[in-house]
């Protein structure tokens, strides 16, 4: 099972952390498999960014945020939003262009230039 948890780095008596898709064997500070943002609690105040649509992806696909997670998850608006495309209100997040591969119009040799 992948769990969506924090993954602590930083030195002795500082701590910083990052956010951590990873298998929920793994330790803690062990192999994830995507990182989707950090964590900072030394700053006043604490600073959290998550890549919503990643944390999005991997909540679609079955991952489970530990406590902590699921906090920042909720204050930044993320499990509402996920709840809501369960329901069918709002559309999932579309493709990278990673996932659905090169297209036509990813194609330089398309592009002309002015006269």
């Amino acid at each position: 099972m992948l769990k969506i948890r924090l993954t602590r780095v930083g030195a002795k008596k500082q701590p910083s952390y990052r956010i951590v898709v990873a298998d929920s064997r793994s330790p803690r500070d062990g192999r994830f498999v995507e990182n989707i943002g950090f964590y900072n609690p030394r700053t006043e105040p604490p600073t959290v960014e998550i890549k919503q649509e990643r944390a999005l992806h991997w909540l679609l696909r079955g991952a489970q945020p530990t406590e902590a997670v699921a906090g920042f998850l909720k204050k930044a608006g993320t499990l509402e939003r996920l709840e809501r495309i369960k329901r069918g209100e709002e559309a999932a997040p579309a493709q990278t262009v990673a996932e659905a591969g090169p297209t036509d119009t990813d194609t330089m040799s398309e592009i002309t230039a002015p006269a």
